[in-house]
């Protein structure tokens, strides 16, 4: 998994290289639907995430908007709540046994760039890097989520990367995105390499 997101890197930055001199020599015809739609977008998507070491799988929503910074690179902004997850895990100590259970719940917020080819059928490469904020409770409720991300000073919040790669579908000033990648958590002095995949629609303005 760590070689995956060191060849991401190094694939996110050849596709800039590489798209950058396409437009300088094909820039879109004035008026094309390319040049109107393709300014920014504003989306929601269901968000996986697999946490590794726990054997884990984590499931919640997510919503992100994003810029076009230069013709083939986009820079993007999110954030994603994942549900509190149960994992149930028994305990040996001497000759009593106890089960325990951890209510686990994630809160990620990214921000980087995303290189995209042209067409109505957009592929891409992302790079972000941001927090991952690890929290655990009863119910998911709004204050529960609210007092997360009150905790993302003081909690347990951890340094992330996510290199990713994906495809968009678009029609007119609307697309479906899908995108998987590895979210690699700096957790307690130590790395993590988890997947995550996110999949939903987005606006094209």
């Amino acid at each position: 998994m760590r070689n995956l997101a060191t060849l991401s890197w190094m694939a996110l930055c050849l596709l800039v290289l590489a798209q950058a001199g396409q437009a300088q020599k094909t820039p879109p015809p004035p008026g094309s639907t390319e040049n109107k739609k393709d300014h920014g977008n504003i989306g929601a998507f269901f968000n996986y995430t697999r946490l590794q070491d726990q054997s884990l799988n984590l499931f919640g929503v997510g919503g992100r908007i994003g810029f076009r910074l230069v013709n083939p690179v986009m820079l993007e902004a999110e954030m994603a709540y994942d549900f509190e997850r149960t994992q149930t895990q028994a305990i040996t100590v001497g000759s009593v046994t106890n089960t325990v259970r951890t209510n686990v719940r994630l809160l990620h917020a990214l921000f980087g760039p995303k290189v995209q080819t042209k067409g109505p059928m957009h592929l891409f490469l992302l790079g972000k890097v941001g927090i991952v904020n690890f929290g655990v409770g009863g119910p998911v409720t709004a204050g529960a989520i609210n007092n997360q991300i009150g905790t993302i000073v003081n909690g347990d919040t951890n340094l992330a990367v996510y290199p990713g790669a994906g495809v968009e579908f678009n029609i007119k000033s609307l697309s479906f995105r899908a995108e998987a990648g590895d979210e690699v958590i700096f957790l307690r002095g130590s790395t993590t390499n988890n997947v995550r995949v996110a999949i939903g629609p987005q606006i094209r303005f």
